[in-house]
């Protein structure tokens, strides 16, 4: 007698459905309550709209403060009251002290060396350092109030220029160029956005787009065995962006530390990039030096955060 193989293939597809809800009943008990997810898809229809974190605050009601959630194939918790949030954060932040990495941040090992995606250890505590220590404190942003008043003062001006055209004036893209010039001059003691840089300009439009890849939604986020396919091409767009955003970043930092070789360059404030290229290790950490590729990828970092 021949193998009826039809007849077990119309067994899998109409038993899957109930087997999958079984196994998501079993496992439900180690997860916060939540909104019962399709299959495959979880609760992305929930999330759908305009305005997720406004149906993530209605489930509130439902579910409590701490809800969870499946996005796709990945689970995923919403913590929706600050008591909650206070739990998660101070009482157990050694427990979610790691960020959920997008696929697309993976293109040039980024997720290993941004501040905000490095994983906990050695060498996120001494980029933490670095930051607290050398670039966000009191002196050193008092020491920066020229530098931002000539960056909003060139603002002004572009915008009496734009203003004698008859058209709307974009004040939100005068902003942003502004905020991107205020941290270029912070980190290489320069306008990246001047007319006569050709460079600057195609620095700003990279970072725009990583920024755009970066927030764009992406199948291979929620379906991570689909992140080889690319089907968005996402990644593919990141790869490209952040690869001559870095190969600007590098080019800036080679200047820089052959300026640095000769002698009678410090003549002007320290900025941030002169902070990486000299940093050294204590000897309480591993980390001694800072690779070439590292500091491009902070200094592209820092302009990078720029929109956040």
């Amino acid at each position: 007698m021949e193998f009826a193989w039809d007849f077990i293939v119309w067994c899998v597809i109409c038993f899957s459905p109930i087997l999958i809800r079984l196994l998501h009943r079993r496992k439900a008990g180690s997860y916060p309550p939540g909104p019962r997810g399709l299959p495959i898809v979880g609760n992305i229809l929930d999330l759908a709209g305009a305005m997720p974190h406004r149906n993530i605050a209605k489930m509130k009601e439902k579910y409590g403060p701490v809800i969870g959630l499946k996005v796709g194939a990945v689970r995923t918790v919403a913590i929706s009251s600050a008591k909650a949030a206070a739990v998660l954060f101070k009482n157990n932040d050694a427990d979610f002290v790691d960020r959920a990495v997008l696929d697309c941040m993976k293109c040039h090992d980024l997720h290993k060396t941004l501040l905000g995606l490095a994983p906990y250890g050695t060498f996120w505590r001494v980029l933490k350092r670095i930051y607290t220590v050398d670039m966000m404190v009191v002196k050193r942003l008092n020491e920066t109030v020229p530098v931002r008043r000539r960056c909003v003062d060139q603002m002004l001006a572009w915008i009496d220029e734009e203003a004698l055209n008859p058209h709307p004036i974009e004040v939100g893209r005068f902003l942003y160029s502004t905020l991107f010039n205020i941290i270029a001059s912070l980190v290489f003691s320069r306008d990246l956005l001047d007319p006569n840089s050709k460079e600057g300009t195609e620095f700003f439009e990279m970072v725009s787009q990583m920024m755009e890849c970066a927030a764009k939604p992406n199948m291979s986020d929620a379906f991570p065995w689909l992140s080889r396919l690319d089907l968005q091409g996402v990644r593919r767009r990141m790869n490209h962006a952040a690869g001559e955003a870095l190969r600007i970043a590098s080019s800036y930092v080679k200047e820089r530390m052959e300026e640095m070789s000769k002698e009678g360059v410090h003549n002007r404030p320290k900025d941030f990039l002169d902070v990486l290229i000299e940093f050294e290790g204590d000897g309480k950490d591993d980390l001694t030096k800072l690779s070439e590729h590292e500091i491009d990828i902070l200094v592209l970092d820092a302009q990078f955060s720029y929109y956040s």
